[in-house]
């Protein structure tokens, strides 16, 4: 019995074996929740900073465009418009941006086109860090502001020239309305010289006389065949 009892302990081996395994098995199950709980704190401390990463990004986006559309003003045809990433949080950030501006010339208007260039350049570059695409467009702005003013500097000489031209006109016609004053003069006083020296003293007399017209007339033609009329020609020379 003793011997058997002793088979019987020696027989109960394979229940130890069993629950060696299950600690085994408890052991190796705390480890991989241990390693799961560690990944899943990485992973979370990769998503924060994706999502720092993000926000930061959407942050930037944003304001950079609200100064393009700010100092742009009446030159906005569209925007501002974003492109958008999903981030780990489920939402949607902005992570680049346009606003569409017109750049167009003002046509047979420089100073428009002065004006509206200088708008562009200051709209292109009101961020903070223009893009390489808001330098471009800056550079376009300064050759169109270039170009509007030499069309000024030649419109400006142009109107010079019409000026000039136009002032020496009036003069050339001033210069002949006081010419047509003093023709138009001469006759008047060469006829009052005539009336008042040219004719003897008796014509004058008889002439100036208080009587009637026609008893004058006949004491002038009278006179005038006793005494003889001296004109002096040298009046008119």
């Amino acid at each position: 019995m003793i011997l058997h009892s002793s088979q019987s302990i020696h027989s109960s081996n394979p229940l130890d074996s069993i629950s060696s395994r299950r600690v085994n098995d408890v052991s190796r199950s705390s480890t991989a929740n241990a390693e799961d709980k560690k990944a899943e704190q990485e992973q979370q401390q990769r998503d924060q900073r994706v999502l720092s990463q993000l926000r930061a990004r959407d942050r930037e986006v944003r304001a950079h465009e609200a100064a393009h559309a700010s100092v742009g003003g009446s030159l906005v045809r569209g925007g501002p418009s974003y492109t958008l990433q999903r981030g780990p949080d489920g939402r949607s950030y902005a992570i680049g941006g346009e606003v569409q501006l017109d750049t167009s010339s003002v046509p047979n208007d420089p100073e428009a086109t002065l004006q509206k260039s200088n708008q562009i350049r200051a709209a292109a570059l009101a961020p903070a860090e223009p893009s390489p695409q808001d330098l471009r467009v800056a550079a376009n702005a300064t050759q169109m502001a270039a170009r509007a003013r030499v069309d000024i500097a030649i419109l400006r000489r142009e109107e010079a020239q019409l000026e000039a031209e136009q002032n020496s006109l009036d003069e050339i016609a001033n210069e002949g309305e006081t010419l047509s004053d003093a023709s138009n003069s001469e006759p008047e006083s060469t006829a009052s010289d005539f009336t008042s020296n040219s004719l003897p003293e008796f014509a004058t007399n008889s002439l100036q006389s208080n009587e009637p017209p026609a008893a004058a007339l006949s004491n002038f033609m009278s006179t005038a065949q006793s005494e003889p009329v001296r004109v002096q020609l040298n009046q008119f020379a």
